[in-house]
Parts: C-alpha cells; sequence; structure tokens
C-alpha cells in the first residue's frame, strides 16, 4: 500500500503540480500515520510532499490552520497544490535545521526563547475559517488518561489494577483534567516541541504539524515546549523560562500558581505521552520511541513526589509502575 502510495503522489507531483525528473527522499514523521517526502528538483530547489491516507488523516485542518498562523505572521508552510481525495499535499521546505538538533547548552535559553515568543503570537490565534477548533475538555483529557493507563500500564507494563488502584487512579485522572480545564482555555497546537519546530533565517521559528489544534490549557503547549520527552535541561533554567513566559501573558495570577499549573499539566501531558509510545510499540510494533520513556517518568516522578495532592499516586508509581517498568525494559529495547 505504501509503495502505491508512493507511486500515486509521484504521479501527482509530475501530472498536477508539473514538476518534471522529481526525486522523492523520505523524511522523519512523527507518531502519526502521515508520511513526509522531500521533492528534490533539478534546479536545486526543494520542497515537501504529505502523504495523509485519507481514512486516517485529514488535509483540511492543516490547510486552514496554516493560513490562520500565516495570517499572524507566524512561520508555517505554505500550501502549494492539493489533493484532499488522496490526502496529498505540496508544501514549502522549511530545510533540517530541526530546533531539537540544533538546541546546545550555549543556545538553548535563546532559542527556547524565541520559540516562546511564537507561542504567545500562536496562542492569540482566535478564527480558522474553514475548521472548527474543538475544545480540550475535561472529558477528553481523561479519556487520553484512561487510554494511558490501558496502553501503558496494562498492556505495555502488563500490570493488573487492584480496585483501589483503580480508584486511586480514577480520582487523580479527574483531579488533573479538571485542574487543567479550569486554566484559561487558549489556542493550542497540542505537539509543540523541539522536533515539530524549525530554525529558519533571521531567528524564525517554522511550526510544524499542527493539525491537531485545539483550544485548551495556557500552560499545555508550554509544558510540550520546555518539557520536551526528547531532551531534558536544568530545572533552573526551565523554572526561569517559565516564569519569563508567564511575564508575557499579563495573566491575573501569581507566577507560583501558573507554575503550579505547569506541573500539573506536565503530569497529564506526560502521562499521555507513555500512552503514544506504549501504542506505537504494542500496536503498531515501532519501538523507537522507546528510549524516550525513561525520560518521560523521570519528569513524573520529579513533579509528583512534589505536592501533597499527587502523593498517592507517587507513591503507586514507586511501588508499582517503576518496578515494572525495570522488568520489561531490557526485553524491548535490544
Amino acid at each position: 500500500m505504501e509503495d502505491l502510495r508512493k507511486h500515486l503522489i509521484q504521479k501527482w507531483l509530475t501530472d498536477t503540480c508539473h514538476l518534471d525528473h522529481v526525486i522523492l527522499h523520505p523524511m522523519q514523521g512523527d507518531a502519526s500515520f502521515r508520511r513526509y517526502f522531500r521533492v528534490q528538483l533539478p534546479n536545486h530547489l526543494s520542497y515537501v510532499a504529505m502523504d495523509a491516507p485519507v481514512e486516517r488523516e485529514a488535509c483540511k485542518p492543516y490547510i486552514a490552520i496554516s493560513k490562520a498562523l500565516r495570517d499572524l505572521g507566524l512561520k508555517a508552510p505554505e500550501i502549494i497544490e492539493a489533493d484532499l481525495g488522496h490526502g496529498f499535499l505540496l508544501l514549502t521546505d522549511f530545510g533540517d535545521r530541526q530546533l531539537l538538533k540544533e538546541l546546545t547548552k550555549t543556545n538553548a535559553p535563546q532559542l527556547y526563547s524565541k520559540a516562546l515568543d511564537a507561542l504567545a503570537v500562536l496562542q492569540r490565534c482566535q478564527i480558522v475559517d474553514g475548521w472548527k477548533i474543538q475544545p480540550f475538555t475535561a472529558h477528553f483529557m481523561q479519556q487520553e488518561l484512561m487510554l494511558s493507563k490501558e496502553w501503558f500500564l496494562e498492556t505495555h507494563l502488563k500490570i493488573t489494577l487492584s480496585t483501589e488502584d483503580e480508584n486511586m487512579l480514577e480520582k487523580f485522572f479527574q483531579f488533573l483534567a479538571l485542574t487543567a480545564a479550569n486554566q484559561p482555555q487558549v489556542f493550542m497546537h497540542r505537539d509543540y516541541h523541539s522536533a515539530n519546530l524549525m530554525c529558519l533565517p533571521e531567528s524564525q521559528v517554522g511550526i510544524l504539524d499542527f493539525q491537531d489544534a485545539f483550544y485548551g490549557p495556557v500552560t499545555y503547549d508550554v509544558v510540550s515546549l520546555l518539557r520536551d520527552c526528547y531532551i531534558d535541561w536544568p530545572d533552573e533554567m526551565i523554572r526561569k523560562l517559565v516564569m519569563e513566559y508567564h511575564e508575557r501573558l499579563n495573566l491575573s495570577v501569581s507566577k507560583d500558581e501558573f507554575f503550579y499549573w505547569f506541573e500539573m499539566m506536565g503530569l497529564q501531558r506526560h502521562l499521555k505521552a507513555l500512552l503514544t509510545f506504549a501504542r506505537k510499540f504494542e500496536r503498531d510494533h515501532n519501538k523507537n520511541y522507546l528510549p524516550h520513556i525513561p525520560r518521560t517518568l523521570k519528569y513524573i516522578e520529579k513533579v509528583s513526589q512534589s505536592y501533597p495532592e499527587t502523593q498517592a499516586f507517587y507513591q503507586f508509581l514507586n511501588n508499582v509502575i517503576l518496578p515494572a517498568h525495570h522488568k520489561v525494559i531490557s526485553t524491548c529495547v535490544e
């Protein structure tokens, strides 16, 4: 099927987009079913072709949100051609300078500050013509957390939960979801981390993979960026950046309360990431995300041990989750 779709997209690029002598180079994708190809032309120009199977991934939100972000002055790929029937898009190419690969101890504060500048603009987006942005509700967050329980705890770690454990988790998940839902709600990228951001000329930030946007908690994307499952930094640097972002937003909440929101949002976000990593391995037989589980668990452990309202989960994490993870990790990562 993939070879057939590659043939179809190459034919579309030639027949509809009028590109001659096209060479397609597969690009690293995300955890979805989308695929990306760099479209290399003889004159050294290049584009990106997105293959989004219509039965799983719709192109309409990508097109609508891309325009909305560019209308705000942000750098999102421009759609040059689209075939919604097949799920093909031809996009401008932002190159290879992925933020994740550019970050160093020296430049990290500056690069993150630029990414936060862009995020502050993105969060002001209110209307997306041609697509209805849905609310990221407490119910939706609880569903994600229950799926994390199913895929990470029960399927991946093979934990058999007691009735007491089930009740504790249900209350904990409800607490996290309601805490997040009670934050100011803004336009939310939902995957605003260093692998989806590009370093462009003139210190501009290219924004990718925004098609799953919601209206949701103000700290969600800040957590995605600063407590990235793919890279970590000293706590002092992260807290400083969070406080600087708080000042940008001019919210009527204290810095301490904003940081508390950030911490609790991180627990929800990272539990959801464990769902994604476990499901990619167990269902899709993709073990590329397994190396990121220890870092994600470390984030969860560090935050949950720091607050009275998360102590029950912290005890469960140390007594049940971490021992189970130690047992399976050697058999999953070769």
